[in-house]
Order: C-alpha cells, then structure tokens, then sequence
C-alpha cells in the first residue's frame, strides 16, 4: 500500500545524486506522468499543461544539449567546472519530465473570457507549479528522487528543435529523476506561527 498523501508530501524532496539503476519500467513513468495531467487541476479546466518524458537516451541527449549551451554561455573553463558537475548529475538519472504550459489556450481562454484576461498566464503557472509538484510526489512514491531545474528560456530553442515541440508550448521546467544514490540534507524550517494564522 502506498504512502498516505501527507506523508508523500514530506517525503518528497530535491535528490542530486541519482543513477540510471531502473526502479519501475519506462511504462509506470509514463503512466503516472499521463495520469498527472489529466487529473491535475487547471483554471476553467482549461489543461493548459502539457509534459515531454524523455528516458535514457533521450535523457542524456537534454543534458547533453543544456551543457553544450552553458558552455558558450559561462565561457571560462574554470568557472564552468561546478556547472559541468551538475550537468554529470542530472544525466546520471536516466529520465526527465519536462513542463511546459501551452500559450494558445491561454490566450484563448482570455479571448473567451475577457473579464480575466490578465489573470490567464498566472493561473497557468499556478496550474504548472501544481502539476510539477504531483509528478514530484508521484516519482517519489515509487522509489525515485528528482529535483526540478529551470534551465529555460536558454534551451528552449534546441529542445524545441530536437523534440518538435510546438511553437505555443512554452517550458517552464525540467525534472530530472532516477534512483536515489544519496540522501538530501536536512531541512531547515521556518517557524510555522509566523506562516499561518488561523482564526476560530
């Protein structure tokens, strides 16, 4: 039996060090991923969300491609050494999903509804945030450790080239995830009095 949903929540945290061991098949991923967006909710059930799931070569190609980029862009080889660790992180797993939240219905939506117009694209990311944080919890229940990376708008161009992604999905993120290899550092907490008030 699977974790209770509390106990997923605090469970799930940033792992950076992961291996390409498989946990589950390719297939459970995928199905998890397609089960979080078509259940993730979204403003006016617009589903503005969409997910690329890239697994082992594919895998290694994005942070091939993303490593490529940061090189001309940190330029000095000394200072890119720590970015090229990472890098070797995130392609020691052996997936990553990709979000991306797609602007054409966003922009229709606030055609349809102008009273909100201004509220689509916040509500989209909002909608982006929740789907992200329940394929987080999802991976994690099932034996995973995954962190989430923003490496957009610098890749968008080469991801959208390799992967034909269309012109109106734009990316908001990139979880990488594989067999957790080491356990994330503790966490501190601030206290929780001074983030919640309740009124009875």
């Amino acid at each position: 039996m699977g974790k209770d949903f509390l106990s997923a929540i605090k469970d799930r945290r940033s792992y950076y060090g992961i291996s390409k061991e498989k946990v589950v098949p390719n297939s459970r991923i995928q199905e998890l991923v397609e089960h979080a967006v078509k259940y993730t909710p979204t403003s006016f059930n617009s589903q503005t969300s969409r997910a690329v799931l890239l697994l082992d070569e594919q895998h290694d190609k994005l942070w091939n491609l993303t490593e490529d980029i940061l090189r001309v862009v940190v330029g000095d080889d000394k200072a890119f050494a720590s970015t090229s660790e990472k890098m070797a992180s995130f392609r020691s797993g052996y997936g990553t999903v990709l979000f991306f939240e797609d602007t054409s219905v966003v922009a229709g939506m606030q055609q349809k509804y102008q009273a909100y117009a201004d509220n689509f694209p916040i509500w989209s990311n909002q909608s982006s945030g929740m789907l992200q944080l329940v394929v987080w919890t999802a991976l994690e229940q099932e034996g995973l450790g995954a962190s989430l990376q923003h490496y957009n708008p610098l890749i968008d161009d080469k991801v959208r080239s390799e992967w034909n992604i269309p012109e109106h999905w734009k990316l908001i993120a990139e979880m990488p995830f594989g067999k957790p290899t080491s356990e994330p550092g503790e966490k501190q907490f601030q206290p929780l009095e001074e983030r919640v008030k309740v009124y009875e």
